[in-house]
C-alpha cells in the first residue's frame, strides 16, 4: 500500500470505529418500464403504493425535490438528449410531481445547482428544451430554485453532520434544503468515475453551492457568481469559504476517491433523504456524463424507489450487476471508497440486501449488467 493509501486507511479506521452503529433496514420498490410514456406515472404510482403510499409522508407539507441535471444544458452523448443518458427524464419528474400533488403536498420545490450559473432553474431547463410549465401544471403549487447560491433566500442554512462528520463538520446550503418537511432525491441510474455509482446519495453532492464550495469561491465569504467545479471536494486544492464549517482533518488525503464518497455520506447524514426515486429507463454506462471516456447509452428499463437512500442505492447497485457489499478495489469501486459503506457506518441505512425488503420486480428478474451490456 502506498503512502496515500496507508494514510487513508489510518484515517478511516479511527472515526469509523466510533461512528459505526445499528442502521435501519429499508423497503425498496422495483418496477419495469421500457419507455418514457404515460406508463411512467402508473408504474411509479404502483411502486409508491407498495412502499405504503405517499399521503402519510407529504400531505399538507412542503416537499423539496433535488433533480439530477448534472453538467451544462448542451452536454450530449452524440445526438441523444441529456435526459436519455445522464439527466433524470422530464417524464419521471412530471410523474413524480403529479403523484406528490395528488397525495396532498402543499408545495413542491424543484431544486438543482446547475454548473457555473446563478440563472433561474427554469431558464436552465429551457436551454435543454424542457418546458417548466409542464411541471407547474402537474400539481397545485410548484416552485423552482437554483440552489447553487442564495437563490430566493437571505442566508445559507447550516447542516451539521452527526458525530462530527467524515470530511467536514457541517455544510452551508441553500435555504430550500431546510425550508421543507420532506426531501426527495430524484436521480439517474448511472456509474460514476469518482464515486463508483451515482444514485440517490451521490445526487445530493449537488446540493452544495459553488458560491462556497466552488473552485473560484472567495476565501472569506460566498460569491455571487460561482464558477468551476467543487475543488474542495474533488482535488482538495483549496478550502471552502471561511464562512463555512472547517474540515474534520486538514491533513486528510487529497485523493478524490477518498474525499468525494465521504462528502456524500456526510451530506445524506446531515440532510436526510425521505424518498429516493431512481430513473433507470434509459441511462448511460461507463460514467456519469458524456464528458467521461468510453461511455455508452444503455436501456435498463427500470424505475426504483425507496424510503431509505442507502437501501435504495444498494438495490440499484445490485440491479446494475454489482455487489453492494463491495469496497475499494472491487467493481464498481475500483478507485474509490464505497459511499454505501460510509453512509451505512454513519447510521444512515443498510446496504445488506438480506435486511432490505424488495417489493415489485425481484432483483434477479430485473438485473441489467452495466459492464456487460
Amino acid at each position: 500500500m502506498g503512502a496515500m493509501g496507508a494514510a487513508a486507511g489510518a484515517w478511516l479506521a479511527r472515526p469509523m470505529m466510533s461512528l459505526a452503529r445499528a442502521v435501519p433496514a429499508g423497503r425498496v420498490a422495483v418496477g419495469t418500464c421500457r419507455e418514457y410514456g404515460p406508463e411512467v406515472t402508473g408504474t411509479l404510482a404502483r411502486m409508491f403504493d407498495q412502499l405504503g403510499g405517499l399521503e402519510g409522508l407529504v400531505r399538507g407539507k412542503t416537499v423539496a425535490v433535488k433533480l439530477n441535471l448534472t453538467g451544462i444544458a448542451t452536454d450530449r452523448l452524440g445526438y441523444l438528449p441529456a435526459e436519455i443518458t445522464h439527466w433524470v427524464h422530464p417524464q419521471v419528474v412530471g410523474a413524480t410531481v403529479q403523484l406528490l400533488g395528488q397525495a396532498g403536498a402543499a408545495r413542491i420545490r424543484l431544486l438543482e445547482s446547475p454548473m457555473v450559473t446563478t440563472e433561474p432553474l427554469e431558464e436552465f431547463m429551457l436551454q435543454a428544451n424542457w418546458e417548466p410549465r409542464d411541471f407547474e401544471s402537474a400539481a397545485p403549487r410548484v416552485e423552482f430554485e437554483n440552489t447553487n447560491y442564495l437563490g430566493y433566500g437571505k442566508a445559507y442554512s447550516r447542516f451539521w453532520v452527526p458525530d462530527g462528520g467524515l470530511m467536514f463538520k457541517g455544510y452551508d446550503l441553500n435555504h430550500s434544503y431546510e425550508d421543507c418537511d420532506v426531501f426527495v432525491s430524484l436521480a439517474k441510474l448511472k456509474e460514476h468515475v469518482t464515486a463508483g455509482v451515482t444514485l440517490s446519495m451521490k445526487n445530493c453532492f449537488g446540493i452544495t453551492p459553488c458560491t462556497i464550495y466552488g473552485d473560484d469561491a472567495p476565501v472569506d465569504e460566498p460569491s455571487l457568481a460561482p464558477r468551476g467545479g467543487r475543488g474542495p471536494f474533488h482535488e482538495g486544492n483549496r478550502l471552502p469559504a471561511k464562512s463555512a464549517p472547517p474540515p474534520v482533518n486538514a491533513q486528510a488525503p487529497k485523493d478524490p476517491g477518498y474525499s468525494v464518497p465521504r462528502v456524500v455520506a456526510d451530506l445524506v447524514a446531515a440532510r436526510p433523504v425521505h424518498l429516493a426515486v431512481i430513473d433507470g429507463i434509459h441511462s448511460m454506462a461507463g460514467g456519469e456524463g458524456p464528458w467521461c471516456d468510453h461511455v455508452r447509452h444503455v436501456q435498463p428499463g427500470l424505475l426504483v424507489a425507496g424510503t431509505n437512500c442507502v437501501a435504495t442505492d444498494a438495490v440499484c447497485t445490485a440491479l446494475m450487476g454489482f455487489d453492494p457489499m463491495a469496497d475499494r478495489g472491487t467493481p464498481p469501486f475500483e478507485t474509490c471508497d464505497s459511499t454505501l459503506r460510509l453512509a451505512e457506518q454513519l447510521g444512515v441505512g443498510t446496504r445488506d440486501l438480506s435486511r432490505i425488503e424488495v417489493l415489485g420486480t425481484p432483483i434477479a428478474a430485473a438485473r441489467f449488467n452495466f459492464r456487460q451490456s
